[in-house]
C-alpha cells in the first residue's frame, strides 16, 4: 500500500475542538437584526390628518354642548354656533319661517332659535307699545350677554371636543393637546374675523324665508325706516302683537299635543291661481311635518290649458297631493294633474289609501269659470253627493271603509253624512265646521289663495286660510285641527286657532287635564 505524503496528512488532520466557553458563546449569541425600511408619513399628510381631527372634534363639541338659552326682549331663545362657509346669522321663528342676516364673514354662523314668547313680557309690550322705544337697548344688552356666554361655552366645547378626539385617534397626550391648542387658535381666528367684518346694519336688510317672506312689507326698507320711524314703530308693535297671538294659540294650549306618530293632513282649497300659495304650502309642510295635502278644488281660475304650468310646483311640495275638481277646474286641468308625480286625483267616488288614511272623492259636476252660468245648480251637486255616498257604502261593505270624503261644494259633501267620519269641502271662501245629524263632521276650508285674482274686489283683501288636521294613526279618527289665517295680500297678520273634537275637550271623560283657553 502506498504511503500518503506527509504534506497531505497535515492537511487532512482534524481541526482541534473549540474550548467549551467559546462553543457556549457561539451557541447563545443572538441573531443579527434584520434591516427593515420604516416609512414615515409625509409632513403634509400628518398636518392634514391633524386638521381633520381638530375640525371634526370641534364640530362634535359644538353640536353637543355649544348652545345657550338666552331671554331676548319678550322672547326665550337658544343661541348656537355652527360651522359655515359664509358665516352670517340665522334667526328661526317656527312655524313662520326664518330670517338670515349678513352680519359677518367667518367660518362660523350664529343660529338663534326663537323657542317661545314669554307671556308676561310679550303682553306688557302689547299693552304698552310705548315701551318699544327702549326695546332696542334691552335687546342689545340681552344679545351681548348671550353672545359672551356662548363664546365662553363654545371655547370649552371646541377645545374639549378636539382634545378628546385627538386622544382617541393618536393615543398620545402631546398630540391631543396639540389638537386642542389648534382648535382654540382656529376659534379665536374665526372670532376675530367675525368681529372685524361685523355689519351692524345687516339687520335692516334681512333675507326672509317661509311665511316671513312677505315681512319686508311690514317694516319697509332702510330708507323708509329712517324717514318714517314713527310708522315703523307702530308696524313693529303690530308684528309683536300678531306673533304673540300666534304663540299664545299654539304654545299655551297643551290639551292636545300631537306625537310623532300622529298623521298630519294639510287642507287647502280655492287657490285660484295665486302663486304665493305654493310657497306658503311648502313652508307649512316643512314646519308642521305634514304627511299628506288635500286640495278640495278650484285650484285654477279659468281651467284653460295655458294655466296648466301653474300646477308644476305641486311636484316639489314635499308631500303627496290629493285633489278633487272644483267648478273652476276643467277636465283639461284634471288630465294634466293626473300626469304629475306625487298627485292623486279622486273622482266618481274613487278611493285611495295615502299616508295611512283612506280618501274618497268626487269632482264638481259643473264648470263655471265665468260665473255667469249655472248649468245644474245645487241639484247637480246633490246628485254628485249621492253618487259619492253610494261609493262610500260600497267601500264599507267591502271591508275597506273610507276615513275622509272630499268634494268641492258643501252641498255634495253633506250627502256623505253617516257614511264617513269626516268630510272636507271648500267653495265658499271661508272656514266653517258642521257636525251633521248622523255624526259626520264637515270641515269647509277657506281660500288658500286669498280668493286669487278676486282678492281685491271687496273693500278688504280676503285672508289666506288653511288648516292642519291631526289624526290618530291607530283609529284614523280626527283628534284636533289648527285653523291658520294670514291677513290677505300683505300677510300683515298671522293667527292660529286650535280646536279639539268633542271627546278630546277638557272635562270630557278620558280627556286630558283641563287647560286655559287661548285667545286667538
Amino acid at each position: 500500500m502506498a504511503r500518503v505524503p506527509a504534506a497531505v496528512m497535515k492537511i487532512l488532520r482534524p481541526l482541534p475542538r473549540a474550548p467549551r466557553a467559546l462553543a457556549h458563546r457561539y451557541a447563545t449569541r443572538r441573531p443579527l437584526p434584520t434591516l427593515e425600511l420604516v416609512t414615515r408619513p409625509h409632513p403634509w399628510t400628518r398636518t392634514l390628518g391633524l386638521v381633520t381631527v381638530v375640525l371634526l372634534g370641534a364640530w362634535l363639541g359644538l353640536l353637543i354642548v355649544g348652545n345657550v338659552r338666552v331671554p331676548v326682549g319678550p322672547m326665550n331663545t337658544t343661541m348656537t354656533l355652527r360651522p359655515s362657509v359664509t358665516g352670517g346669522t340665522k334667526i328661526n321663528i317656527s312655524p313662520l319661517g326664518a330670517l338670515q342676516l349678513d352680519s359677518h364673514i367667518a367660518p362660523v354662523r350664529l343660529d338663534v332659535n326663537v323657542d317661545q314668547l314669554d307671556p308676561a313680557r310679550a303682553q306688557a309690550l302689547v299693552d304698552h307699545p310705548e315701551r318699544l322705544s327702549g326695546l332696542q337697548d334691552e335687546v342689545t344688552q340681552d344679545i351681548t350677554h348671550g353672545t359672551r356666554d356662548l363664546a365662553l361655552r363654545s371655547c370649552v366645547a371646541v377645545v374639549t371636543g378636539a382634545t378628546a378626539l385627538g386622544l382617541a385617534v393618536y393615543r398620545r397626550p402631546r398630540r391631543a393637546l396639540a389638537a386642542g391648542g389648534l382648535a382654540l387658535t382656529l376659534l379665536a381666528a374665526s372670532g376675530g374675523t367675525a368681529f372685524a367684518t361685523w355689519n351692524a346694519e345687516s339687520v335692516l336688510e334681512p333675507k326672509f324665508s317661509g311665511l316671513l317672506s312677505s315681512a319686508p312689507s311690514l317694516v319697509g326698507n332702510a330708507r323708509s325706516i329712517v324717514t318714517e320711524f314713527d310708522v315703523y314703530q307702530k308696524e313693529l308693535a303690530r308684528l309683536v302683537t300678531n306673533v304673540t297671538k300666534l304663540y299664545d294659540a299654539t304654545s299655551t294650549l297643551p290639551a292636545y299635543a300631537p306625537d310623532p306618530s300622529t298623521i298630519r293632513v294639510l287642507h287647502v282649497s280655492d287657490i285660484h291661481l295665486n302663486p304665493a300659495s305654493w310657497k306658503i304650502i311648502a313652508s307649512l309642510v316643512d314646519q308642521y311635518k305634514v304627511n299628506v295635502i288635500v286640495d278640495s278644488g278650484d285650484t285654477m281660475d279659468h281651467g284653460t290649458a295655458a294655466e296648466n304650468g301653474f300646477l308644476d310646483p305641486i311636484e316639489d311640495l314635499g308631500a303627496p297631493y290629493v285633489w278633487v275638481r272644483g267648478n273652476h277646474d276643467s277636465r283639461v286641468t284634471q288630465r294634466y294633474l293626473e300626469g304629475l308625480k306625487n298627485v292623486h286625483v279622486l273622482d266618481d267616488g274613487k278611493a285611495k289609501t295615502i299616508a295611512g288614511l283612506r280618501f274618497a272623492g268626487i269632482g264638481d259636476p259643473q264648470f263655471t269659470p265665468d260665473r255667469s252660468t249655472v248649468p245644474g245648480g245645487d241639484a247637480a251637486n246633490e246628485l254628485a253627493g249621492a253618487r259619492l255616498a253610494t261609493s262610500l257604502r260600497d267601500q264599507k261593505a267591502a271591508g275597506t271603509p273610507v276615513d275622509v270624503a272630499i268634494a268641492h261644494e258643501p252641498v255634495a259633501a253633506r250627502h256623505t253624512d253617516g257614511e264617513v267620519p269626516l268630510a272636507l269641502a271648500g267653495h265658499v271662501h271661508h272656514q266653517e265646521t258642521e257636525l251633521l245629524p248622523y255624526g259626520t263632521r264637515l270641515r269647509i276650508e277657506g281660500s288658500t289663495g286669498g280668493s286669487g285674482l278676486r282678492a281685491v274686489e271687496g273693500k278688504h283683501p280676503d285672508p289666506i286660510q288653511t288648516s292642519i288636521l291631526y289624526f290618530d294613526r291607530d283609529t284614523r279618527r280626527l283628534q284636533a285641527w289648527d285653523e291658520i289665517e294670514l291677513g290677505g295680500l300683505g300677510l300683515t297678520t298671522a293667527e292660529v286657532r286650535r280646536h279639539l273634537v268633542e271627546e278630546n275637550q277638557p272635562g270630557t271623560p278620558g280627556s286630558p287635564t283641563p287647560a286655559p283657553s287661548p285667545s286667538s
